[in-house]
């Protein structure tokens, strides 16, 4: 890696590890194999370590002939965009939010009434008005039923049941 960073090798053959590691303005062509088992965030990292120069760069994203839906879509996105808040959200539409206040990091939220995905607008005004109940009103003073379902319900919130 270092002899690839110094300009003393020309091509070099790594594994993952160049995602954080390395930083060369002149790599202008990247070739992942099996691309299909690389998630969206992964890919954009990895895609992200060529074209940082002048020259054009060329990032191949090399997958195995049957993918599945999933991966299609992650291959997809790919080729469709640079921009990292639409990677970001086409991950989210593929392996879902995961759980509000638990471990899993992905999978089905199973909200009541709304998607987080596709009802964003939405979610963006229940936030807003969150946060602005709670800016004039803190301490819940004027919500006492509110206040009360907080504090009774403390140690088993189920987020997924308020939707």
């Amino acid at each position: 890696m270092d002899r690839f960073k110094r300009g003393l090798t020309h091509i070099m053959v790594a594994t993952t590890v160049i995602e954080v590691g390395v930083d060369v303005p002149n790599a202008s062509v990247m070739v992942i194999e099996n691309a299909e088992r690389f998630g969206l965030s992964q890919l954009h990292q990895l895609r992200g370590r060529v074209g940082r120069g002048a020259d054009q760069a060329y990032c191949i994203l090399m997958t195995k002939d049957d993918l599945s839906y999933t991966s299609q879509e992650r291959i997809r996105t790919m080729c469709s965009t640079t921009d990292g808040f639409q990677i970001a959200e086409a991950d989210l539409r593929l392996r879902g939010p995961g759980d509000i206040q638990g471990l899993q990091q992905s999978g089905a939220l199973d909200l009541r009434l709304a998607s987080i995905v596709d009802d964003e607008p939405l979610v963006s005004a229940t936030r807003n008005a969150v946060r602005d109940l709670l800016a004039a009103d803190p301490a819940l003073a004027a919500h006492p039923l509110l206040m009360q379902h907080i504090q009774n319900s403390k140690n088993k919130i189920l987020w997924g049941k308020i939707s």
